[in-house]
């Protein structure tokens, strides 16, 4: 018999023939000897290395320390209680067993319970979150909307058996008495209780128009980080955010802050500060409307007062004791206007009379119709002068005309023509033909005759019949 790691393998001695395994053999004696020599839990500390999130909600990672890595596997129903998100480089404590992978034949840790090392996992967790949604803006005073300053009505987030439900009405009944609050219950704690809270909210929004709420309590009493880890929630966060209605954050006691906290509009450190942070005192708005009336009334008194005098004053003076003498001072101020505007068209008509009848005399003086009969004499002899001159100018460049329309016809080629002579052309070559040089046998001639008549011909021969010297 061959002892190796715990396992016996058998030897048989007669034919000296070791056992042949298949693989799965060997990997079930496997198993069996871990199962046998493993502790059935393990908690193992290292550093994340390798992590992988797959879409079906398992994740694959390993462990590393100075030593060796061990490969790990967690399933989706697992990780999803895992409240932080693991990454590369994240020394953690994993808590689960050792067990054999058969159709890779490698042994792997799978994990049950994942924690940070040196830090709390919902410490770790809200961290990252607050992180996140702080790099987007969410915690930005910008986007926080202001309080109304008196509200009527008022929404209530929270369990109806919680004590928080009755801190926050006594609060608010006890300064307000006036205002309506409006309960939507809903669960604060455990699985699904965020999403839960997030769905009243944005419900709540979607209604607002029926329902008229001024603002939002959303909160509820004391507990242990475990049961306020609601309030953590990304959901949440991103419907308080969104929310139209402005909303007051009550969670838990004076230390405890979430991340509901630092999204809402406003955060009360208790359920019962809450109803103080959402509502006016009435004693408050009392005395300060009592004060207002005070001064609204003293301010009546002395603008009454003042006008009083000043009514007086109107009443004392002329205009009231004779309601006519305005009237009769407009009156008499036209008249005397009237009466200077007559005596000055009066003047004006009299100097332009005095201008027109001197004209008229010096007009009469120069006598115009002895001036103008003897212009039109002289305008009649330039008239007849100008005549005779342009028909002796007319007669001459006619004369001169006809001389040169003479030479012109006598130079003109043309005009031989009507003798009975005629003009040859080369149509090839548009010459005039004087020799047998400037034409040749089979082509085209041109031939004009008088008043424009043309003669088309073709050359069948050329001669010469001057005789030789």
């Amino acid at each position: 018999m061959i002892y190796l790691e715990g396992l016996i393998i058998g030897w048989n001695m007669a034919d000296k023939q070791a056992k042949i395994y298949t693989v799965t053999e060997v990997t079930s004696l496997i198993k069996v000897a871990l199962a046998e020599k493993m502790p059935p839990r393990l908690a193992v500390a290292g550093e994340i290395i390798d992590w992988k999130h797959h879409s079906s909600g398992h994740c694959y990672f390993s462990l590393k320390d100075a030593g060796g890595i061990l490969p790990c596997v967690m399933w989706r129903s697992k990780f999803d209680k895992v409240k932080f998100s693991p990454a590369d480089g994240m020394a953690v404590i994993t808590t689960g067993f050792v067990d054999v992978y058969g159709p890779q034949g490698k042994y792997q840790f799978y994990a049950d319970k994942l924690e940070p090392a040196g830090v709390g996992a919902l410490r770790l967790a809200f961290e990252q979150m607050a992180k996140k949604l702080a790099s987007e803006g969410l915690f930005d005073e910008e986007h926080k909307k202001a309080l109304p300053k008196y509200p009527m009505r008022i929404g209530i987030v929270t369990s109806e058996s919680g004590a928080a439900l009755l801190d926050i009405a006594d609060s608010v009944y006890n300064r307000w008495p006036c205002a309506r609050m409006f309960l939507y219950p809903v669960p604060v704690q455990g699985q699904g209780a965020a999403d839960e809270i997030a769905s009243a909210i944005k419900n709540l929004n979607r209604r607002n128009r029926q329902l008229r709420l001024d603002v939002l309590i959303v909160g509820r009493g004391g507990g242990s980080p475990e049961d306020l880890w609601a309030f953590n929630e990304e959901v949440l966060a991103r419907a308080i955010f969104a929310s139209t209605i402005p909303v007051i954050s009550a969670v838990g006691h004076e230390i405890d802050t979430t991340i509901a906290d630092l999204v809402a509009d406003a955060r009360a450190s208790t359920p019962t500060k809450a109803g103080v942070i959402a509502v006016p005192d009435v004693r408050e708005v009392l005395a300060q409307l009592a004060g207002t009336v005070s001064r609204f009334k003293s301010l009546v008194q002395s603008n009454l007062k003042y006008a009083q005098q000043g009514l007086e004053t109107i009443l004392a003076s002329s205009f009231f004791r004779n309601p006519y003498w305005l009237v009769h001072n407009a009156s008499q101020s036209i008249d005397h206007i009237q009466m200077r505007m007559t005596e000055s068209c009066k003047r004006l008509f009299g100097h332009l009379r005095q201008r027109l009848s001197t004209s008229a005399e010096l007009v009469m003086r120069i006598e115009p119709g002895r001036i103008v009969a003897e212009k039109n004499v002289r305008l009649n002899n330039l008239v007849n002068s100008a005549r005779t001159n342009i028909r002796d100018i007319l007669s001459k460049r006619q004369l001169h005309l006809t001389v040169f329309e003479n030479k012109l016809t006598v130079m003109d080629p043309r005009s031989v023509l009507k003798r009975g002579y005629s003009i040859t052309s080369n149509k090839r070559t548009g010459k005039i033909v004087a020799r047998l040089a400037d034409v040749e046998v089979d082509e085209e001639l041109i031939t004009e005759l008088a008043d424009r008549n043309f003669i088309e011909s073709r050359v069948t021969n050329k001669h010469n019949t001057k005789k030789a010297d």
